[in-house]
């Protein structure tokens, strides 16, 4: 349902919440080796966060970067709506055409009434969601969990 790049955003911004602050940085190449994804698409889901505020980024070598806003006011709704949009909450779940190409047709199709329930209720949860909340039920000592 999420794509790998938002999957890997989360993970990041879960990272982040866990080890870095204000004034102490995670530089990319630390972060990417411990996620285990690749720096250099890493960098470019970072950058992409940092530009709508979500991080903070700052380049030289004590660089890196950390949460934009405190890890309580981050819900999971806010990354993947950066990344992903929205359109995951409303798509047909199996990619039924009619639902996607002519959403006046989406009554036609046999699933969507019945996934409609489901997608709102993931939107709510992903909504409700904070960064504060996942960081805490992972915790310092398994990082490695993500």
């Amino acid at each position: 349902m999420l794509s790998n790049t938002c999957k890997y955003a989360i993970r990041a911004v879960i990272y982040l919440a866990i080890h870095s602050n204000e004034s102490q940085k995670i530089g990319i190449k630390q972060i990417s080796q411990e996620l285990d994804i690749p720096s250099p698409f890493l960098s470019k889901i970072l950058q992409n966060l940092a530009k709508h505020k979500l991080l903070h980024s700052t380049k030289g070598p004590h660089g890196g970067f950390c949460l934009g806003r405190p890890a309580e006011n981050i819900t999971l709704i806010d990354i993947v709506e950066i990344i992903d949009g929205l359109d995951v909450f409303k798509v047909c779940m199996i990619g039924v055409q009619m639902c996607e190409d002519a959403p006046e047709t989406v009554e036609r199709c046999a699933f969507h009434p019945k996934s409609a329930p489901m997608r709102r209720e993931l939107f709510e949860t992903f909504r409700r969601q904070t960064l504060a909340e996942l960081a805490a039920g992972i915790g310092t000592e398994n990082p490695v969990y993500l």
